[in-house]
């Protein structure tokens, strides 16, 4: 009767988030995957996955891959060097909370208010940009930056993309032992030579996969760079956007083989996150 008592509280528990995961998870996946397969009559055909071998869509999907690779570097190199400063004695308690509190506010800020706040502040009459201009005769556009272009993309996932790799990994970054260090020490090594051969090797795994959790989350976005860009970026959340709520470009099952390509890859680097994640927890034990 216990066992069957815990079973019902656990049911209860866990039945939330399953019917949750059904609605907004496996339901729309399961229906893009049969709409992918589809013609606007319900008639199967493979042509929705052929069209994914356009020259229109294979740019699309080599844009975002570009502009995801390269937030996914740069933020993972920014946010792995805030982790480990933060690591230090030599950080105050307080600083170190307020840092990892302002990580997770703005590792979920994105979509229409971020892309807002970047052209309030670097648009082309944006706050930055005037005072940069009139009080330092620094003209940024004129030098050639664009905050509605890949550069500025990218610019601008980095603010979401930096704070979500330092709440990623730093758990591993705790988990290099101040023992090791001392060991080290003790043994003749450098800092720079502790670090090379030591943490390097250990946070690498950690290391690849938060970026590879950083690429699939530039991926998949697509409220930030609509707003901020609109089609001026081809990217493919906007191509699919635009298939699937498009008056010009309307073709819902092409939007759904999009989708479907979006979720392997994202798939992919969500995987091969676990797998390097559970692979450096082991070798942190």
């Amino acid at each position: 009767m216990l066992v069957s008592r815990a079973g019902v509280l656990t049911a209860m528990g866990v039945g939330p988030f399953a019917l949750f995961a059904l609605l907004f998870l496996l339901l729309p996946t399961s229906n893009l995957l049969i709409g992918a397969f589809q013609d606007g009559d319900g008639t199967p055909t493979w042509a929705n996955i052929a069209g994914l071998l356009t020259p229109s869509v294979i740019a699309a999907f080599r844009v975002s891959i570009i502009v995801s690779a390269v937030s996914a570097v740069l933020g993972a190199a920014a946010g792995l060097a805030v982790a480990l400063a933060l690591r230090g004695d030599a950080i105050p308690q307080v600083i170190r909370q307020a840092v990892l509190t302002v990580s997770g506010v703005a590792s979920n800020f994105a979509g229409v208010p971020l892309a807002f706040a970047f052209l309030a502040t670097l648009g082309r009459t944006g706050l930055v940009t005037v005072i940069l201009k009139s009080w330092f005769g620094v003209d940024l556009y004129a030098s050639g930056f664009n905050l509605l272009s890949i550069v500025g993309l990218v610019f601008t996932y980095l603010y979401f993309q930096m704070p979500l790799m330092v709440l990623v990994i730093m758990p591993a970054v705790e988990g290099v032992k101040r023992d090791w260090a001392e060991a080290a020490a003790m043994l003749g090594a450098s800092p720079a030579q502790f670090m090379l051969r030591i943490v390097a090797p250990v946070l690498a795994p950690s290391v690849i996969g938060a970026a590879l959790l950083l690429f699939a989350n530039a991926f998949g976005a697509v409220a930030t760079a609509y707003a901020l860009t609109g089609s001026s970026v081809n990217l493919v959340t906007i191509l699919l956007f635009a298939q699937i709520r498009g008056d010009v470009l309307h073709d819902p099952n092409l939007g759904y083989a999009l989708a479907l390509g979006m979720v392997v890859v994202t798939g992919l680097c969500n995987v091969a996150y676990l797998r390097l994640r559970a692979f450096s927890d082991r070798r942190l034990r």
